[in-house]
């Protein structure tokens, strides 16, 4: 139902824009949100969007350096990632909720399959 992609080997300072395919959106189901974890870690929401009125939410880790938009002709949100460092380096998650607002991944009922992306000098 999700399938996110845009992941890859960028070095420090550069940018990356993944993108999440969402092949059915409904109303339930509105919001988007994108997740990291590095390994050893846990999961982390940085960022959401509803797709109903283009409110955005962003974690105080990111919020300065991403932005997420949504283009709903094309059921597709992005997550613009700038300024990259190091401590980026993750596999990035896009999953669905019916959660207003929320970076809790408890409260996604949906994932995609993650990609990859790896922030080095």
């Amino acid at each position: 139902q999700l399938q996110a992609s845009g992941g890859g080997l960028v070095q420090i300072g550069g940018s990356l824009r993944l993108s999440c395919a969402a092949s059915v959106l409904t109303l339930d189901y509105h919001v988007i949100g994108w997740f990291r974890q590095a390994p050893g870690k846990e999961r982390e929401g940085l960022s959401c969007i509803s797709t109903s009125d283009g409110s955005t939410f962003y974690a105080d880790s990111v919020k300065d350096r991403f932005t997420i938009s949504r283009d709903n002709a094309k059921n597709t949100v992005y997550l613009q990632m700038n300024s990259l460092k190091p401590e980026d380096t993750a596999v990035y998650y896009c999953a669905t909720s019916s959660h207003y607002g929320s970076l809790y991944w408890y409260e996604y009922a949906y994932w995609g399959q993650g990609t990859l992306v790896t922030v080095s000098s």
